[in-house]
C-alpha cells in the first residue's frame, strides 16, 4: 500500500496553537458502555480533540452527548456543521448525519440519506477524511460493533501516518468491527476495553511531548 506520509512534509502546517492530536472513536452495537469506559478516565485537560461515530438510527432522539457528558470530565456536545476541533472537547456525530473532517481545523456534517447502507453514521467516512486532513495527528480507535465499518478508514489513517487501536475480542460485545480492523494488519495495538483510555492518554502525551503535529511533517493546511 502506498504511504502518503510524505504529503504532509511538503504542505505548510497550521499555526502551532492549532496543532494537536485528534482521537476518533468508532463503535456500533454495545458501543455505549464501551464509550463510557473509554471517555470516563480521560482528564478534562486532555490536549487532544475527540470525535465519536456511534451507529444510530437516523430518526432516534439525540441523547448520546448527554449520556456521555455525564460520564466524563471532557466537554461533550453534539457536533454541528462547521464546528472547530478543540482540545478537551468531544464532538458526537448526531443521528441522521455523517461527520467529515474538513479544512481549517473544522468538521462538517452531511445528511445520511434514505439508504440503510453504509452504516449511519459511517466511521469509514469520518476516518478517511480525518486521515487526509490530519495525517500523523490522527489516532483511530475501533470499539465493539457489528459489521466491518471502520476497516477502510483504518487503512486510510495509517496510510497517512496516523495510528490505530482496536478493542479485543474478549471484552467486545460484538467483535465484527474490531475484528475487521485487526484483519487489515494496520492496527498498532489490540487492547482490553479497560486499557484503551490509558493508551489514548499515553499516545496523546507522547505526541505532545515530541511535538507531533508541530513540525512541517505533521499536518496539512487542511487540518
Amino acid at each position: 500500500m502506498t504511504s502518503y506520509v510524505s504529503k504532509f512534509d511538503r504542505e505548510p502546517g497550521l499555526a502551532p496553537e492549532a496543532r494537536f492530536p485528534v482521537v476518533a472513536l468508532a463503535s456500533s452495537a454495545g458501543g455505549l458502555n464501551a464509550l463510557f469506559q473509554v471517555l470516563g478516565p480521560l482528564p478534562a485537560d486532555l490536549p487532544a480533540a475527540v470525535l465519536v461515530a456511534q451507529h444510530q438510527q437516523p430518526d432516534r432522539p439525540n441523547r448520546l452527548p448527554h449520556l456521555l457528558d455525564a460520564r466524563t470530565r471532557l466537554t461533550v456536545r453534539s457536533a454541528r456543521d462547521g464546528d472547530t476541533l478543540e482540545r478537551g472537547t468531544v464532538l458526537v456525530t448526531p443521528p441522521g448525519y455523517h461527520l467529515l473532517v474538513v479544512s481549517d481545523n473544522r468538521i462538517g456534517l452531511i445528511a445520511v440519506g434514505e439508504r440503510a447502507v453504509p452504516p449511519r453514521p459511517t466511521a469509514d467516512m469520518m476516518l478517511a477524511t480525518l486521515a487526509v486532513t490530519c495525517g500523523p495527528r490522527a489516532l483511530a480507535v475501533v470499539l465493539t460493533g457489528v459489521g466491518t465499518d471502520a476497516q477502510s478508514g483504518i487503512r486510510a489513517v495509517t496510510c497517512c501516518g496516523g495510528r490505530a487501536l482496536a478493542q479485543d475480542e474478549v471484552t467486545s460485545a460484538h467483535f465484527g468491527m474490531p475484528g475487521a480492523a485487526i484483519r487489515t494488519g494496520e492496527v498498532d495495538k489490540v487492547l482490553p476495553l479497560t486499557e484503551i483510555a490509558k493508551e489514548i492518554q499515553a499516545h496523546v502525551t507522547t505526541a505532545v511531548e515530541k511535538g507531533a503535529g508541530e513540525g512541517p511533517e505533521s499536518g496539512s493546511e487542511a487540518c
